[in-house]
């Protein structure tokens, strides 16, 4: 069973963002001065102390017009989010006073019938505070005063909510198998991926370019168990963002990277893999995340065979030779199940440990094939192995010298490991300690 729901809303620049970073307690909102900057309902799981847990989700501004054209597809987002939360919180700017919007807003909302908190926010001075009392008009009863952007009194808040949030449904521990993040350059079909995920349309699909702004956690389940998949803003070439939004947008699809357990990479059929491609695949590697490589629209792919099209992405992206490869059709909900179960593979991978029977009989053979034909001093020699870590799993081999292993070397002894301890498809880590000590080959 779900989480109890919580949405954010009301007008546009009131703060909303500010509030959902507040109460998440880190940021996960782009926020911006610019109104229309949230478009897709950004949700967020916030865990309180004894356990219990609540969905929090932000919303665009109510009434905003966007200058993409895309105003009723946030519209849409709106009313869907209203439409599934347990519980509203209407937020205000205090600093403006009650506007027209607002009772407008806070009347549609009484129609819904749903339990409602009333958030009075940017109380950033006493003259802001005196403010508060007229907000009493709209009916809604006693107006939380916070100020989202100095922290004030949003943790009274966050206990309201989760006071509700046990009231309007089950607010037990909801444990989540895995979090994927979704990458790729724009108009990939990431969000319509993300979409046939949940079973719900979370996320706005437009042949915008750029439509989704903000990394989007979306909590979807898959034969009993629950995931978090992470729709990341289409990137495109540095030189040209045109904006900070796309700089955080930017920033944001690189931190999704970095807490995301699996990395599915999606590339369009139709199109060439471009620079933003192997820029985000260098990203990956740099991080040493598994990763899918999700190959979209594959219905359009017309006489391309999959083993072709495999050769040619391990040609233009190298540093994924062994990377699973899926062909989906995201508008079609084809694969994209598959896409998932393969993510749990290789996640399964990087989380394992090997006997160290195995490792042993590994480095045998290594030694036999990397130490053959090399003499004098600077032999390299290695005397045992450990792996010590996990996710990215980590081996230190004991040497005479490490300086004494060339490139090659390190390469040929990481892709043995790779294949012999069976984690080939996965990235691993060798690193190369000095031993202490007599040693013996």
């Amino acid at each position: 069973m779900k989480p109890p729901r919580i949405a954010i809303v009301g007008r546009p620049n009131v703060g909303k963002s500010t509030l959902f970073n507040a109460l998440a307690r880190r940021r996960v909102s782009i926020v911006e001065p610019s109104s229309g900057v949230t478009r897709d309902s950004v949700s967020v799981l916030l865990t309180a102390p004894n356990g219990a847990q609540i969905e929090l989700i932000d919303t665009g501004g109510m009434g905003v017009g966007d200058r993409d054209v895309l105003a009723e597809n946030v519209e849409e987002q709106i009313r869907r989010a209203v439409g599934l939360a347990d519980v509203l919180i209407l937020t205000v700017d205090a600093s403006e006073g009650l506007l027209p919007q607002d009772r407008e807003i806070a009347a549609a909302l009484r129609a819904v019938g749903k339990p409602l908190v009333l958030a009075a926010n940017k109380v950033d001075s006493p003259a802001h505070a005196s403010a508060v009392a007229e907000f009493h008009a709209l009916g809604l009863g006693e107006p939380i005063a916070v100020s989202a952007l100095h922290k004030r009194n949003t943790g009274e808040l966050r206990n309201r909510l989760f006071e509700m949030g046990v009231q309007g449904g089950d607010a037990r521990p909801h444990g989540c198998e895995m979090k994927i993040a979704v990458v790729g350059q724009r108009n990939v079909g990431k969000s319509t991926f993300v979409n046939a995920l949940a079973n719900e349309e979370r996320m706005i699909v437009s042949e915008v370019a750029g439509t989704t702004r903000d990394s989007v956690d979306v909590r979807f389940e898959l034969n009993g168990k629950a995931f978090i998949a992470i729709d990341t803003a289409g990137l495109r070439k540095k030189r040209h963002v045109a904006n900070s939004v796309e700089f955080y947008s930017r920033v944001r699809a690189e931190e999704s990277i970095r807490r995301a357990d699996v990395v599915l990479h999606m590339f369009d059929v139709v199109n060439k893999v471009s620079q933003v491609d192997k820029a985000l695949a260098g990203y990956v590697e740099r991080h040493r995340k598994p990763c899918v490589l999700v190959v979209n629209k594959w219905d359009l792919a017309g006489d391309v065979r999959t083993g072709q099209y495999v050769d040619y992405l391990t040609t233009e992206l190298p540093g994924f030779v062994g990377s699973p490869v899926v062909f989906v059709s995201a508008m079609k909900d084809r694969g994209v199940k598959r896409a998932i179960d393969v993510a749990q593979s290789i996640w399964k991978q990087a989380k394992r440990r090997v006997r160290t029977a195995d490792l042993n009989t590994a480095i045998v053979e290594i030694k036999k094939r990397a130490q053959a034909g090399t003499s004098g001093a600077r032999r390299p020699k290695i005397y045992y192995g450990t792996q010590v870590d996990v996710e990215p799993p980590t081996i230190v081999l004991f040497v005479n010298s490490p300086e004494n292993f060339s490139r090659n070397q390190r390469k040929f002894i990481t892709n043995f490991l790779r294949t012999e301890l069976s984690f080939s498809e996965v990235p691993i880590v060798v690193r190369y300690k000095k031993a202490t000590g007599d040693r013996h080959t």
